[in-house]
């Protein structure tokens, strides 16, 4: 076969060297791996910075994470390897998630007790019975809607499931894949009741999510140690991926910023599943393409109120079910860690959700800003000289939107992916999948081990 001229730059590797995609917490965590593991290997990161959308920002005296993350410990692995990286900065946090329904904060998972005083009497009868009247019946729960009826009942599903999904999806539930449910009442049982009866909130938290730690200075120092492990040398920023050149079903080389080749042995993309099918050099087949083109990500808003009180919400994050509160979710950075902000001021943290390029992306900063605070002025959280500072910051491709037929979608784009026997794709983004960090850090692990073995063999 003749060789075909890919215009390659003066960059060389070693052999068998990995072009990791991406330089969030999926691509930092896969470089981490290759080098422990002693495999040669770059991380293209398109912005100045690494860590994608997971980072610590800060403004003045201030530190904010780009959401309401925490680190559960239940997968002791995954946990040990990172408070190994993080050398003792991990604190233990013991506050509750909550909803803001009717005027009042109930916990999140919920539970027995808190539920019934937050909801009342008559609700909880009505949410206890209803579950097993839909359990007797044959329901289809090909989608979200159908899904949280039949396992929550109409009253929690309406008033707590489906409302709060559809302002973060921006889809009717009917649209959306009952993969999106979570485990909203995997706290309502007797064993909860007596962790929460007789161990108070902390034993009941912990019953329910185990124990949880965030890192002292915001939660994208995890992103940033692990960029660290993987060594200055072996990332290089401002490399944005514009083109995957593929011959006899391997990939051959990569484009950088439209203008640089650079050669490709093995190639790990944590980039959006459907930009890389759209990045493929020749291009992919046009029904390929189009599935492609239907796959999208939901982005996000950050409003953040500087406030000058000590302290505003006793809460880890608070969700918002209600279709007319303009935002779904709100942390308090300082609850989390007290270097998050100046002794006797906070901040609040508010996502909307949108689509980039909508509406609410365009809307001007100050408009933003102001929308918030009237609504926290509403329920009468803040007072109006209390926000001395605003700040707004637009994340894109945050959440893998996840419709009915996605899994349709995700099997033939990777079986076109699959064709091309150097590549792999993994993180939430490069695997259009609603994962956690924990996941992610097993998948990077697992995929660079066996890149390790292929070496012995």
């Amino acid at each position: 076969m003749q060789e075909v001229d890919f215009g390659l730059s003066e960059y060389t590797y070693r052999p068998g060297h990995i072009a990791i995609l991406g330089g969030g917490p999926a691509g930092l965590i896969a470089g981490f791996y290759a080098r422990k593991y002693g495999l040669s290997f770059t991380v293209h990161e398109g912005k100045e910075r690494t860590g994608g959308n997971s980072v610590t920002m800060k403004h003045g005296n201030f530190l904010f994470d780009s959401g309401p993350h925490l680190l559960q410990t239940k997968d002791v692995e995954v946990t040990n390897e990172i408070r190994n990286l993080l050398s003792g900065e991990l604190l233990k946090v013991f506050l509750p998630r909550q909803t803001y329904l009717n005027g009042k904060l109930i916990d999140f998972p919920f539970s027995p007790l808190n539920m019934l005083s937050g909801m009342g009497v008559p609700f909880m009868m009505k949410a206890t019975i209803e579950p097993l009247v839909q359990r007797t019946r044959r329901v289809e729960t090909q989608n979200l809607e159908a899904f949280a009826i039949n396992k929550y009942g109409n009253s929690i599903a309406r008033s707590l499931v489906l409302n709060y999904s559809e302002k973060l999806w921006g889809k009717p539930c009917s649209k959306l894949s009952p993969k999106l449910a979570g485990e909203h009442l995997r706290g309502l049982n007797l064993p909860t009741l007596f962790a929460e009866l007789y161990g108070g909130r902390q034993k009941k938290i912990e019953h329910i999510v185990g124990s949880v730690y965030y890192p002292k200075t915001g939660f994208g120092t995890i992103a940033q140690k692990f960029a660290e492990a993987c060594g200055h040398q072996n990332i290089r920023t401002q490399s944005k991926v514009t083109s995957l050149f593929h011959e006899a079903h391997r990939i051959r080389s990569i484009e950088l910023n439209g203008e640089e080749r650079v050669s490709a042995e093995e190639v790990l993309s944590t980039l959006p599943l459907n930009l890389l099918v759209q990045l493929m050099r020749p291009k992919a087949p046009d029904n390929i393409l189009r599935i492609a083109a239907s796959m999208s990500f939901r982005s996000l808003v950050l409003v953040v109120l500087f406030i000058s009180k000590r302290s505003v919400t006793a809460s880890a994050s608070i969700y918002f079910p209600d279709p007319h509160v303009p935002f779904t979710r709100l942390h308090e950075p300082k609850n989390r860690s007290e270097y998050m902000a100046p002794e006797d001021e906070t901040a609040l943290v508010v996502e909307i959700p949108c689509q980039e390029g909508d509406e609410v992306w365009n809307s001007e900063d100050h408009f933003l800003a102001q929308l918030v605070k009237s609504s926290l002025l509403s329920m009468g959280w803040i007072s109006d000289g209390d926000v001395f500072d605003a700040l707004v910051v637009r994340l894109n491709d945050c959440y893998p939107i996840l419709d009915t037929d996605y899994e349709w979608k995700m099997e033939r784009i990777l079986t076109y992916l699959d064709t091309f026997s150097n590549l792999k794709v993994t993180g939430r983004t490069g695997t259009f999948a609603y994962i956690s960090l924990h996941h992610i850090l097993k998948s990077s692990k697992k995929i660079m081990t066996r890149y390790l073995e292929s070496r012995a063999d």
